[in-house]
């Protein structure tokens, strides 16, 4: 009956499997989500989640038939189990590195609108070099990027901001600098303009990313300043949808040359004159960087696009490893 009951007792110690149950049902507010992204059932997950409240003697999630929440107690517990899960994947990083193996996940988080860096291209180069790290990818606005990484939940981002706002409570470097270009459909009155004012487009119909969004920033902040009023009808999340719109004459739009240029939408650009500059950065965890994310930035400055030559749309960088040509996609004469 004694070893029975030590064991019992032992059994219910807290341990770094159910601090990540706990830390994952946090983040996805779902036990069945949670339980997918462990690869576990959910009734184990939930098992042990309730193995691990009884030992705190804290409930730490509210359950309902149609949400999840955290508990002020489990709102204190999270950030903890978190930092005590990234301290061990450090421990056990560090203990590769000092082997000469990189080992662990790469968080990476990236915009949608991404142009600095080709990033399938990237990540290939950063499998071949360290084939026993797991990637995961993560597509979301540069400020939300910045503060999972400030929370400890990524390890790098790509981002773009609009030019007079720099990246907070995170290391960074500039990748690139680029003007925003019009994008218009092809038969629209602006479409054999050589440039345009922001002026010019007052009254038009615009499609952008949502209000309060960095991708949304740099137009809206272009048009403040100019004193002119902007109608943004569509907003989507998606540079390919809204494109879309674009092209089927429904909007106009602002957008970074790159990202045009690599969509099949039938679409023109102008240049606009004392438009909006987006800038992008590599950001990481100013304090301690994870060695997974000191790899990705050294493969990241070794890429082979280091030496292309910059052409009129971009900045060259002094981080290698990035894009340096755009040109606006104008339709060709035989399509026009």
């Amino acid at each position: 009956m004694l070893v029975t009951a030590i064991m019992k007792r032992d059994h219910e110690h807290m341990d770094l499997q159910q601090l990540r149950y706990v830390v994952e049902v946090a983040a996805t507010s779902s036990f069945t989500r949670a339980a997918e992204r462990c690869f576990v059932t959910q009734s184990a997950l939930s098992h042990q989640i309730a193995a691990l409240e009884r030992e705190l003697g804290q409930r730490l999630f509210v359950r309902s038939s149609r949400s999840v929440r955290l508990t002020e107690a489990g709102e204190a517990f999270v950030p903890h189990a978190r930092a005590a899960l990234l301290a061990t994947e450090q421990a056990k990083e560090d203990a590769a590195a000092a082997a000469g193996e990189i080992v662990g996940t790469l968080r990476l988080g990236v915009i949608p609108t991404v142009t600095a860096v080709d990033v399938p291209a990237l990540l290939v180069a950063y499998r071949a070099a360290h084939p026993a790290v797991r990637v995961e990818l993560q597509v979301g606005n540069s400020d939300a990027l910045m503060a999972a990484i400030r929370a400890g939940e990524l390890d790098v981002a790509l981002l773009g901001l609009r030019e007079d706002v720099q990246p907070s409570g995170v290391a960074s470097r500039l990748l690139v600098t680029e003007s925003l270009v019009a994008v218009v459909p092809s038969a629209h009155v602006l479409a054999k303009s050589a440039s345009v004012r922001i002026r010019d487009l007052a009254g038009m119909t615009f499609a952008d990313f949502p209000a309060g969004t960095s991708g949304r920033a740099q137009s809206d902040a272009a048009f403040a300043a100019e004193g002119v009023a902007r109608d943004v009808a569509f907003e989507a999340d998606s540079a390919e949808l809204i494109l879309g719109l674009v092209a089927a004459g429904l909007a106009v739009t602002l957008l970074a040359p790159g990202v045009v240029a690599r969509s099949t939408a039938y679409v023109v650009t102008v240049d606009v004159r004392r438009g909006p500059v987006r800038v992008e950065y590599v950001a990481w965890d100013a304090a301690a960087p994870r060695s997974v994310a000191r790899a990705f930035l050294a493969v990241l400055e070794e890429s082979p696009s280091a030496h292309e030559e910059a052409g009129p749309e971009k900045t060259p960088s002094p981080l290698p490893g990035v894009a340096t040509t755009s040109r606006p996609r104008r339709p060709s004469p035989s399509t026009s």
